[in-house]
């Protein structure tokens, strides 16, 4: 099986690594802007003649399709966002399927009929979150016949001793959008009525709730983009939910911190002038902090997906949970972020290239993958989910 990896960051380097240590796996092709850093990891990782390095500008239309034209099997694209349908619709026209881990677009929607007329599979918003959420969340769904609640937790925060600055969190994702994501409008049902939440208003405390998390302890959480296409995408009538949200976690005081900085308009997209010059405050932040959130290469990381879903089974209530709590593996020296992302999209790649996900077309990950099959490869990768259920009590 030959891959096409495009983009070979922090969660590149992973998906190489889960790919170079599978004998299915003859050539990793890898694609980067800074050919000069990628063949440096290659060497010092010592993967030898099984990746190829090549320099990628997918700014330009013709480096992109000549790349994609090389004869690979599966593309990963782990590209920055903005190269999601270029890279959807030149896979397309070569024929070779292709998996990501960013959010589904209009223009992917667009294409799906195609792909399918052309056998081609399209695996998006495969990753730590979304993907393990959603994958959980639609084996959960399914396991009742009728859902009341459903509440997603996807969280990325330093190890209780690493989280040792003032706002107790540190950098293991671009920090640019998580900043961007911080000013983002969202939805969720609320005792059987929609709430629209403002981009402004996410860290309010009134959208903030506690989560318990065993192990870890007690986390904020607040909201996380507009959940109500995933009812739609679960089958799923809004009026018969009581509760549906998806919220980010993290340790206690985030909020607080955010919210100030939010209505001081130092998260606002519009440039001010300063001495003259125009400076977005958004960017400012990002370059300010950045510096000093940084990981120690003894610290760890932790990511948590959690997934709860209320509802009957045979005329009985239950409650079922859904877990994964990893941290950096200090050995390869790759954070968690980097392991469920980057080994979460490698293993839909390797599914796809194999044959264990044969459905053609747009795929989801709540209805199309084989959850059994997709806990063993995660375990496998010494990333484990959970699975607990109890008589439900209301939420």
């Amino acid at each position: 099986m030959k891959i096409l990896l495009l983009g070979v960051g922090m969660q590149g380097r992973a998906a190489m690594y889960d790919l170079a240590q599978r004998d299915e796996v003859t050539e990793i092709i890898a694609g980067d802007w800074d050919i000069k850093a990628l063949r440096e990891h290659v060497a010092e990782r010592g993967y030898g003649r099984k990746v190829r390095c090549e320099q990628l500008n997918a700014a330009v239309p013709e480096n992109l399709d000549w790349l994609i034209g090389q004869g690979a099997d599966v593309i990963i694209n782990l590209l920055p966002t903005q190269f999601v349908n270029s890279v959807a619709t030149a896979a397309v026209q070569h024929r070779i399927h292709l998996a990501f881990t960013s959010y589904i677009t209009p223009e992917l929607i667009a294409m799906a009929g195609e792909a399918k007329t052309k056998g081609i599979t399209i695996l998006p918003e495969f990753g730590l979150d979304p993907g393990i959420d959603l994958v959980m969340l639609g084996h959960a769904v399914r396991s009742l016949d009728r859902v009341e609640d459903i509440l997603c937790y996807g969280a990325g925060f330093p190890d209780e001793d690493a989280a040792n600055n003032p706002i107790k969190y540190k950098i293991s994702w671009t920090f640019d959008g998580v900043l961007k994501s911080y000013r983002r409008a969202g939805r969720i049902i609320q005792e059987g009525k929609v709430v629209d939440i403002g981009d402004t208003e996410m860290f309010s405390p009134k959208n903030m709730h506690l989560v318990n998390i065993p192990g870890i302890g007690s986390l904020e959480a607040y909201p996380n983009g507009d959940v109500l296409p995933y009812a739609d995408l679960l089958g799923i009538e809004h009026a018969s939910l009581r509760n549906l949200g998806r919220y980010a976690a993290r340790w206690p005081g985030h909020c607080a911190f955010w919210n100030t900085i939010v209505d001081l308009h130092l998260l606002d997209g519009d440039p001010v002038m300063v001495d003259g010059q125009p400076v977005n405050p958004q960017h400012f932040m990002a370059a300010a902090l950045a510096p000093h959130l940084q990981y120690a290469d003894d610290e760890r990381d932790v990511t948590l997906v959690r997934v709860e879903v209320r509802g009957q089974k045979n005329g009985e209530k239950k409650h079922l949970v859904y877990q994964m709590v990893d941290k950096r593996d200090l050995e390869t020296g790759f954070m968690s972020m980097n392991r469920t992302v980057g080994f979460t999209v490698s293993i839909g790649a390797l599914m796809i290239g194999s044959g264990q996900i044969s459905k053609r077309g747009l795929l989801s990950p709540v209805n199309d993958i084989p959850f059994d099959r997709f806990v063993q490869e995660l375990a496998a990768r010494n990333i484990k989910i959970t699975k607990e259920t109890t008589r439900s009590a209301p939420p």
